[in-house]
C-alpha cells in the first residue's frame, strides 16, 4: 500500500510542476501523470476502480469548499440559471445525444437514452479546478457553469431512480444499486426522509454548528478543529449517501448554510489541502483509467465520438448561452467549459452494466470517450485562454512613459465613477493631477470630453514613476479591483515613502487590508450614499431633519471606530465573531442614549427638566467610549 501511494506521489510531483511550467495547468498535470503510471502505459498502478472511489471524495470537498464562498442570498440569485440554465442544458444534451444513438448508431431506446443522460453531465472536478485555477470562476460565464454543474449533481438522484425502469434484466444483485438503506420504502417515505435529512442538514449548520464549533475552538488545539471540519464532511456525505442521494449536494447544502459563520475561514483553511490531494488523486485515476489498447484499436471511432459529443454539447451550451443573454465575450468560455463527459458517468456507467442497459463493449466505449473528452477538456480551456490573450493583443498599448505628463500634487489611479469625483473636487480646488486607467474604453470615453486621462498601469513602476510618483504629494488608487489596489499600495510604500496614499475600499473586508498597509486614508465606496439615503428615508418616515443627520453622523463616526477595531481581529473568526456582535450592540446603544438625550433636551427646553440635565443630555455618549472588555 505504502508503495502505491509513493508511486501516486512520485508521478504528481514530477508531471504537475512540468504542465504548470509549459502553461498546461494543474488539472493536466494529474492526467498525465495518471496516464504514465496506469495500466496501459508503463504498468506501474492497476485498475483504478477502487482508489477513484476513493478519490471522488475530493469532489464532495470541493463542493463544500464552493458552498463555504456562495451565501444563502447569493444562492437563491441564483436560482433561474440553476433550473432554467441547467435543466435546459441536461435536457437538451440528452435528447440530442439519445437522438444520435438511437437513429444514427440503431441503439435500444433504453440504450439510447441512458447514454444520453450520463453525457450530458459535466465534470464538476475539471471544470471548478480549471475555472478557479484561471481566475474565470467568479466570471459570468464560471457563475453560469456553477449553476449548471449544481443542477447537474442534482439531476443524479432522478437518473439513479430511473435507470432500473430501463433494464432488459431484472436486477439480480440483492444489494440496491445506490446503497440506499430506504430503497425499499414506499416511494412517499422516501422523499420525506430526504427532506427531513435534507432540514436537519441545514438546521443543524445554522443553530447547532456554531456553538460546536465555539467549543471546539476553546481547546486552542488545531488538530482538533481540522478532525472535526473532516468529521463534519465524512458524516453528511455518509448519510446522502446512505439514504440515496448526492453525497457532493448534501456537503453543498451545509457549506452554503456555513457560509455566513464566523468559522467559515477556519474551515476553508482546514479543508482545503484535503481536497486538494484528493482531487489530484482523482485526476490521477482518471488519466490510469484511459484504455489506450482499445483506444489504438479504435482510434477513429473514439476520436469520432469524442468530437462529437463535444460539438454537439458545445453548440447546445452556447445556443443557451446567447439565450440566456451571458456576456457576449464570455459565451464560448461557457460553451467550451462544459462540454465533456464528467466523472458521474462512470457512476451511472457502473449501474447499467449491472442492469444489463449496455453491453459490456459499449460500457468499455463509453468510458473510453468520457474520459478522453475530461483529458481534453483543460486543452480546450487552453485554447480560449490563448485565443482571449490574442484578443487582448490588438488593444491599444499602454501610453509609453515620455507621453504622461507629471504631477505636480497628485496622482490618481484609476478614473472611474469614483476617481472622477475625487479628481474633479481635487481639480476644482487648484490641485495638479495626472491620471492613470487601465480601460481603453474608459480612456476613450474620457478623452472625448477633454479630460486629460494616460493609458497606464499603475502597478507598472515606470509608469508611476513617469506620472511623477518621485515629486507628487499624493496617490489616489481608485480602482475596483481589490488585490491590484494592494499591489499598487506596496509598490508605492516600498518606492515612494514620501506620497500620501489615499485609498477606495470595496467592502469592509478589503478595508481591513489597506488599514493592515496603513494607508492614510480610505473609505468604502458604499458607505457614505448609504448613509446619506438612509438619513433622508429617516426624514420621510417623520424624524426631524437634525436628529436624522445626528444619527447618520454618529452612525458613521461608529462605524469607522469599528472598522479601526476590528481590523486588527481579522482572521481570527472566534474573537472576530465575538467582536461584530459587540459593536453591533454598542450600535445600538449609543444611538438609543442619544435619541433619549435628545428628547430629555427637548423636554429642558419646555422648562420642564431638573438642574443639570441639560448639560448631561448634550454630552451623548460618543462611539468610541464603547468598548470590547
Amino acid at each position: 500500500m505504502l508503495e502505491i501511494a509513493l508511486i501516486y506521489l512520485a508521478a504528481a510531483i514530477v508531471a504537475v510542476p512540468i504542465a504548470k511550467r509549459v502553461g498546461l495547468g494543474s488539472v493536466l498535470g494529474y492526467l498525465i501523470a495518471g496516464i504514465l503510471i496506469g495500466p496501459y502505459a508503463l504498468g506501474v498502478v492497476g485498475d483504478q476502480t477502487d482508489v477513484m472511489h476513493f478519490a471522488e471524495f475530493g469532489v464532495v470537498m470541493m463542493l463544500f469548499l464552493v458552498g463555504l464562498e456562495l451565501q444563502p442570498s447569493r444562492l437563491w440569485k441564483l436560482r433561474h440559471s440553476i433550473l432554467g440554465l441547467g435543466g435546459l442544458q441536461v435536457a437538451l444534451s440528452a435528447a440530442a445525444i439519445f437522438a444520435f444513438c438511437y437513429w444514427f448508431f440503431a441503439m435500444h431506446w433504453q440504450t439510447a437514452l441512458a447514454i444520453g443522460l450520463m453525457l450530458a453531465l459535466s465534470s464538476t472536478a475539471i471544470v471548478l479546478q480549471s475555472l478557479e485555477e484561471k481566475g474565470w470562476l467568479k466570471r459570468e460565464a464560471g457563475q453560469n457553469a456553477f449553476s449548471v454543474l449544481l443542477f447537474q449533481d442534482i439531476a443524479i438522484i432522478p437518473i439513479l431512480a430511473l435507470l432500473p425502469l430501463l433494464a432488459f434484466a431484472p436486477q439480480t444483485s440483492t444489494k440496491d444499486i445506490s446503497d440506499s438503506i430506504i430503497a425499499s420504502w414506499p416511494v412517499w417515505q422516501q422523499v420525506c426522509v430526504s427532506v427531513a435529512v435534507i432540514a436537519a442538514i441545514i438546521a443543524g449548520g445554522k443553530y447547532v454548528s456554531a456553538p460546536l464549533f465555539r467549543y471546539i475552538a476553546q481547546t486552542h488545539m488545531r488538530e482538533i478543529f481540522t478532525i472535526f471540519a473532516l468529521f463534519l464532511v465524512v458524516a453528511i456525505a455518509l448519510v446522502m449517501q446512505s439514504i440515496g442521494l448526492s453525497p457532493a449536494l448534501g456537503t453543498f447544502l451545509a457549506g452554503v448554510v456555513l457560509a455566513e459563520s464566523e468559522f467559515k475561514h477556519e474551515l476553508e483553511a482546514d479543508i482545503e489541502p484535503f481536497k486538494g490531494l484528493l482531487l489530484g488523486l482523482f485526476f490521477i485515476t482518471v488519466g490510469a483509467s484511459i484504455n489506450f489498447e482499445l483506444l489504438f484499436n479504435e482510434f477513429s471511432t473514439v476520436i469520432g465520438l469524442v468530437v462529437l459529443l463535444i460539438v454537439v454539447k458545445a453548440c447546445i451550451l452556447f445556443a443557451l448561452a446567447v439565450t440566456f443573454k451571458i456576456n457576449r465575450k464570455q459565451q464560448l468560455l461557457f460553451a467550451l467549459a462544459l462540454a465533456q463527459g464528467g466523472e458521474f458517468a462512470f457512476v451511472l456507467l457502473s449501474v447499467t452494466t449491472t442492469l444489463s442497459i449496455l453491453t459490456p463493449e459499449q460500457t468499455s466505449l463509453v468510458t473510453l470517450v468520457v474520459a478522453v473528452s475530461m483529458l481534453v477538456a483543460p486543452l480546450l480551456l487552453m485554447a480560449y485562454e490563448r485565443l482571449e490573450k490574442r484578443s487582448h493583443t490588438n488593444a491599444p498599448e499602454f501610453d509609453k512613459p515620455e507621453q504622461i505628463s507629471t504631477a505636480k500634487h497628485v496622482i490618481i489611479a484609476g478614473y472611474g465613477r469614483f476617481g472622477q469625483i475625487m479628481g474633479r473636487l481635487l481639480h476644482a480646488q487648484g490641485y495638479e493631477i495626472t491620471v492613470l486607467d487601465h480601460s481603453p474604453s474608459q480612456i476613450e470615453l474620457l478623452r472625448r470630453f477633454g479630460n486629460t486621462v494616460f493609458y497606464g498601469d499603475a502597478a507598472r513602476q515606470e509608469l508611476l514613476e513617469a506620472a511623477g510618483a518621485h515629486t507628487a504629494q499624493m496617490l489616489v488608487v481608485a480602482i475596483d479591483d481589490p488585490d491590484k489596489t494592494i499591489e499598487i499600495i506596496k509598490l508605492a510604500h516600498k518606492n515612494y515613502p514620501q506620497l500620501k496614499i489615499v485609498a477606495r475600499a470595496i467592502d469592509r473586508r478589503h478595508a481591513y487590508k489597506l488599514l493592515n498597509l496603513k494607508v492614510d486614508a480610505f473609505n468604502r465606496e458604499t458607505v457614505d450614499s448609504a448613509i446619506n439615503l438612509a438619513v433622508e428615508a429617516l426624514e420621510l418616515l417623520g424624524n426631524n431633519k437634525q436628529d436624522a443627520e445626528r444619527a447618520g453622523k454618529l452612525f458613521r463616526e461608529h462605524d469607522r471606530a469599528a472598522v479601526i477595531q476590528l481590523a486588527a481581529l481579522w482572521g481570527d473568526d472566534a474573537s472576530y465573531g465575538v467582536a461584530v456582535r459587540q459593536r453591533m450592540e454598542d450600535l445600538k446603544q449609543v444611538l438609543q442614549q442619544d435619541k433619549q438625550a435628545q428628547s430629555d433636551l427637548n423636554t429642558c427646553d419646555s422648562g420642564d427638566c431638573e438642574d443639570g440635565l441639560t448639560e448631561v443630555a448634550s454630552k451623548p455618549k460618543k462611539p468610541d467610549d464603547a468598548h470590547l472588555e
